[in-house]
């Protein structure tokens, strides 16, 4: 059995300078997604600028944090095998939403405030609701 010192495998370790970058990189990127959430780019758009940058942050963490960059081929091929997976599972995910008879107009967050209403009931069918549910005061 071979000591560490007597050890040939070399293990790479990002500088601290590069994982403070690719922190701040991804602390940015996250500040920029809830920013964009509130933009109303036209339904589709919105989608796409957060799966873009989800996808770069994603990048970011394989590459520099788990050290994708320094590993054998076989490791980049299964990485590479896993977002070709992904995307196949996206596109036939998005050919099933475009294929539908309607269309899902999204608002952004800060135009779409929650009031505790559901939109699926009226208000008249709950004050009628409420209306038989109470029961008179003698």
């Amino acid at each position: 059995m071979s000591s560490p010192e007597t050890s040939h495998s070399h293990v790479h370790i990002p500088a601290v300078g590069t994982l403070v970058a690719v922190f701040v990189a991804l602390i940015c990127f996250t500040f920029i997604t809830a920013w964009v959430a509130t933009i109303d780019m036209g339904g589709e758009w919105n989608i796409l600028i957060a799966l873009a940058i989800a996808c770069t942050k994603a990048s970011l963490v394989a590459w520099i944090f788990m050290g994708v960059r320094y590993t054998s081929q076989l490791t980049k091929l299964f990485c590479v095998a896993g977002i070709v997976f992904l995307s196949i599972l996206l596109f036939f995910t998005f050919s099933d939403y475009g294929s539908r008879g309607w269309t899902y107009h999204g608002k952004a967050w800060s135009d779409n405030p929650s009031k505790g209403e559901s939109k699926f009931v009226s208000k008249e069918k709950n004050e009628e609701e409420q209306k038989q549910t109470e029961k008179p005061q003698f």
